[in-house]
C-alpha cells in the first residue's frame, strides 16, 4: 500500500458504490445495434449531501475484447486494417490499423471471443492468451468494458483479406516486424486505445516473452 498522502486518503475513505446513486428515470432515446439512454439521476457528494438532479446520456454497447497477436519466433505482430465509420472525418483516413477485436455475445467468455475473432479476422490460431488489462474506454458516456489480451501465434502464412460478409467486414491482415509497428505507433498511425495500451505492454514484456523460446 502506498505511503503517500494520496494513498492514505484513498485507503481511509469509504468508497462510493451504486447504492450512492439515486436513479430517478431511465429513458431509451434510440435502439439500434447499440442503445442510447437518458438517465435522470443524482448522487452523493464527496463533501456530504446529494447533487442536484441531472441528465446523463449513456451509450450502451456489448463488452469488447482486443487481441494483439504476437509471433515470438519472428518478433512480429499481426494487425488488421478496416474501414471505421467513427473515423470518417479523420484527416488522414477512416481506414485504421488495429489489433484484432470483437464484441462479447451472451454466454461467451472474453477468452473465447479472443480466439474466435483471431481466427475470423486474421486466420490466426492462438497458442497462448495472456490477459493484459480490463478497462472502460470512455466511462463518462459509454458502459462498454474492454478486456485486452496478447495472443501468441505463428504468423507464417498469415495475410490476405478476411471477415464475415454478413457483418460487412472487409479486413486486410498485415504481418509486421515489431520495430516497424512501433515506428508506426510513434508516427501516430496506431491511434486507438487498444493498440496504444497493448503495444506499450508488449514493449515492456517483449524481451521476457522472447527469452521463453
Amino acid at each position: 500500500m502506498s505511503d503517500s498522502p494520496e494513498g492514505r486518503d484513498l485507503a481511509a475513505a469509504a468508497p462510493f458504490t451504486v447504492a450512492d446513486v439515486e436513479l430517478l428515470e431511465r429513458r431509451c432515446l434510440h435502439q439500434g445495434f447499440f442503445r442510447l439512454e437518458a438517465l435522470h439521476l443524482r448522487h452523493r457528494l464527496f463533501e456530504g449531501g446529494w447533487s442536484d438532479a441531472m441528465v446523463r446520456e449513456v451509450h450502451h454497447r456489448h463488452d469488447a475484447v482486443g487481441v494483439l497477436l504476437y509471433d515470438v519466433e519472428r518478433d512480429a505482430v499481426v494487425l488488421v486494417e478496416q474501414f471505421r465509420a467513427g473515423a470518417l472525418d479523420d484527416p488522414e483516413s477512416p481506414w485504421k490499423l488495429e489489433v484484432v477485436a470483437g464484441l462479447v455475445e451472451r454466454g461467451e467468455s472474453a477468452a473465447e471471443v479472443a480466439r474466435r475473432e483471431s481466427l475470423e479476422e486474421a486466420g490466426a490460431r492462438v497458442d497462448e492468451l495472456i490477459e493484459l488489462h480490463a478497462y472502460y474506454p470512455s466511462p463518462g458516456a459509454c458502459d462498454e468494458r474492454v478486456t485486452l489480451f496478447c495472443g501468441l501465434v505463428d504468423s507464417a502464412g498469415l495475410g490476405g483479406v478476411h471477415g464475415l460478409d454478413e457483418e460487412h467486414e472487409d479486413i486486410r491482415v498485415h504481418v509486421l516486424p515489431f520495430v516497424r509497428a512501433w515506428e508506426l505507433l510513434q508516427a501516430g498511425r496506431l491511434d486507438n486505445a487498444m493498440c496504444l495500451i497493448a503495444f506499450h505492454w508488449l514493449a515492456n514484456e517483449r524481451a521476457s516473452l522472447r527469452a521463453r523460446r
